[in-house]
């Protein structure tokens, strides 16, 4: 009797192992299949953590990726999201080319049932991406505002330095910062121009500024690369006490605060974003929902020389 129940038990858990093989290896199987991630650039720091986060995130979940960058390209971004959908890609994470010209892509993808999580950018409709995770931009603009009339001892001229136009981030950012600088009459704003979110740029665009505007006190800027470039034709100029602000939490912007150059900036949580998409994409996979609304937000954090110590490609230690 005892040699018959120790049989059936060994049976039994034999049974129940081959089951719990044969799960996880179909789990594994269909996690074979490939996540996209497609971002604008590779170069610039803030677009390649969130490519690399989201592609550690997927990795180690057990997908296979592909990751692309479009370089701020439509067409190019076009031509990856149909190779995605010929791929028969499980899911997009894309940080996109364009609040309207990205609608399209993602409605293709969508009918051929590739479901679309989007980071960092928006489109200009709801209903076709499941997820849209944006930094609250309106938020960080708004405190990025304040400590930069608090640097100006809320009186001078200032610039702003504005993003591409296309993005609605740019636009967003400037109206957070109006929200406030518009308070103050006592600060005058001598130029805004566009700096197409490009440290070259912004370095011609503030040295041609500079000639007509030498007693400016301040820069306020959409994000950190332009903020490098403004602050690199200002010490160009013999002008290094300018004021300036970023928009963004990147180490070369960090690293400036240290020295004592850029006096601020406001951190996006773009790994986090990154990770957050990934990790709801699965959900979806599995399950048919993320359980989270379409529209996300994440607020935004002051840097400045109280805080930069603890900041490192793009998360703040706590």
């Amino acid at each position: 009797m005892k040699k018959t129940a120790i049989i059936f038990l060994l049976l039994t858990f034999m049974t129940v192992g081959l089951w719990a093989s044969g799960d996880q290896e179909a789990k594994s199987e269909k996690k074979g299949n490939t996540i996209f991630i497609i971002t604008p650039s590779h170069d610039n720091p803030f677009f390649k953590t969130e490519a690399v986060a989201a592609d550690d995130e997927a990795k180690k979940m057990g997908y296979a990726t592909t990751v692309l960058s479009h370089d701020d390209d439509a067409n190019l971004q076009d031509q990856q999201f149909d190779t995605a959908i010929a791929a028969g890609a499980l899911a997009i994470i894309v940080d996109n080319a364009g609040a309207d010209a990205t609608i399209g892509p993602v409605r293709r993808a969508k009918e051929a049932g590739i479901p679309s999580f989007l980071i960092d950018r928006e489109i200009n409709e709801t209903g076709l991406a499941v997820s849209q995770i944006v930094s609250n931009n309106y938020q960080g603009a708004v405190i990025g505002a304040e400590k930069f009339v608090e640097l100006m001892g809320e009186e001078g001229k200032f610039v702003e330095l504005v993003g591409k136009e296309s993005d609605t981030n740019a636009g967003i950012r400037s109206k957070g910062y109006h929200e406030i600088l518009d308070q103050y009459p006592a600060l005058e704003m001598v130029a805004r121009q566009s700096a197409n979110w490009s440290q070259t740029e912004a370095y011609e665009k503030m040295e041609s500024i500079l000639q007509a505007n030498p007693d400016i006190k301040g820069v306020i800027c959409g994000n950190d690369t332009m903020a490098m470039g403004a602050m690199a034709a200002l010490k160009a100029a013999g002008m290094g006490d300018v004021i300036v602000v970023g928009f963004d939490g990147s180490n070369d912007v960090r690293d400036s605060i240290l020295a004592g150059d850029i006096k601020a900036t406001v951190l996006q949580t773009c790994a986090y974003n990154a990770r957050l998409a990934v990790q709801q994409a699965d959900k979806y996979i599995e399950t048919g929902s993320t359980g989270a609304p379409e529209k996300q937000l994440t607020d935004c954090v002051l840097i400045d020389s109280s805080n930069a110590k603890k900041l490192d490609n793009f998360v703040l230690e706590q």
